[in-house]
């Protein structure tokens, strides 16, 4: 018997939810345009209300939501953003807002608890205008819970004081929030009181929410108007898709309260590794807070490639030996580090039987 983990992984591909509530009223949300549904404004509404803003508006994907909000802080060519140099913004959205909106990254050194030194910041805050010579900053970008960092959820101290240091010069908070309510039940609090310090937002509905599609971007009234017409030009407006609106409200309503599941699964898998003390791979358990784990594969006997190829792959050795096999889908990083991500469709039993699967493979280094 092979026992297939697809899910432990490093972007999951989380199948949406079937959670009984059928009578969604499917001609209502099949209604012709996005922002005219009965739908799409009650999932603005709801978004709204969730966040602790004044409006909200439903995006295809995250990399837009970011994009969108940066354009929207930054209304000329040339305008500049401060981001960490681990973010998501910086590393892994194409350079867009260099590429399509023409705004200058000014990087400051991520600490690895996701945060960075305030005093680097304002070190790099351009208030030279109107002298030609510079770029005008024209938003700080922070990401919430940290993806590089190992799902690192932000302290609300540090938001604070990000949030005095911007107005102080007059500038916004843009918080990259894909997994902003796994910050929220790691801390125990609201999504708006994290919110409360920061200008912007742009959360997935498409990770630990189950939703098949979509982010969710969050701010102003004005805020929220200008960016429906960036999210036109961008390409993101849609027709017939009411029923990604009817997803996304199944999301923030049931899929929020689970979240606690994940962390809990993922920070037992942590424990198991701990337990094991095996040379192969180490983890740092008091970096786990959220659903994300980073394991340090440091052992020469084995690449981190190496270790995911084996912790993918089943042979009739480990179907012999553990009674099934197990297939556990990873993905190295940066360094020697290897990454792994628990969602809904990760259970309690799962966790155990990769932790199975993770015994195996350090029994069959030590063998060699």
């Amino acid at each position: 018997m092979e026992r297939v983990i697809t899910r432990v992984k490093p972007n999951p591909m989380v199948k949406p939810k079937n959670t009984g509530k059928t009578s969604i009223g499917l001609p209502t949300f099949l209604e012709s345009t996005a922002e005219n549904t009965q739908g799409f404004k009650k999932l603005r509404r709801q978004a709204a209300e969730l966040f602790g803003m004044e409006d909200a508006l439903f995006v295809p994907s995250g990399t837009m939501g970011n994009l969108v909000s940066v354009m929207c802080h930054c209304r000329e060519r040339g305008a500049e953003l401060i981001v960490g140099d681990q973010a998501h913004i910086h590393l892994y959205e194409q350079g867009g807002v260099a590429q399509i909106a023409g705004i200058h990254s000014r990087v400051v050194k991520n600490l690895p608890d996701g945060t960075f030194d305030l005093n680097e910041v304002e070190s790099k805050i351009r208030q030279h205008f109107p002298d030609s010579h510079y770029p005008r900053t024209g938003v700080i970008c922070l990401e919430n819970t940290h993806n590089e960092a190992g799902g690192r959820v932000l302290p609300l101290s540090f938001l604070q004081e990000v949030q005095t240091l911007a107005d102080k010069y007059q500038l916004p908070v843009h918080v990259d929030g894909a997994r902003l309510m796994n910050a929220a039940v790691a801390l125990g609090v609201k999504a708006s009181e994290i919110l409360r310090f920061c200008d912007s937002v742009s959360m997935c509905l498409s990770k630990g929410l189950g939703a098949p599609v979509g982010s969710l971007i969050g701010g102003r009234k004005e805020f929220i108007d200008q960016a429906v017409r960036v999210r036109k030009v961008l390409g993101g407006g849609m027709r017939q898709a009411g029923l990604l609106a009817a997803a996304g409200l199944l999301s923030i309503s049931d899929m929020v309260d689970r979240l606690q599941d994940d962390h809990r699964n993922a920070r037992t898998f942590a424990e198991g590794v701990q337990t094991f003390a095996s040379s192969l791979c180490d983890i740092n358990i008091d970096a786990v807070e959220t659903n994300i784990l980073m394991l340090a594969v440091n052992d020469p006997r084995m690449s981190p490639e190496e270790f995911c190829d084996k912790m993918a792959e089943v042979t009739e050795d480990e179907i012999t030996v553990m009674g099934h096999g197990v297939r556990v889908l990873m993905n190295p990083v940066y360094g020697h580090t290897v990454r792994a991500v628990w969602h809904v469709d990760v259970s309690e039993e799962d966790t155990e039987l990769a932790l199975q699967k993770l015994q195996y493979v350090i029994q069959k280094v030590n063998q060699k």
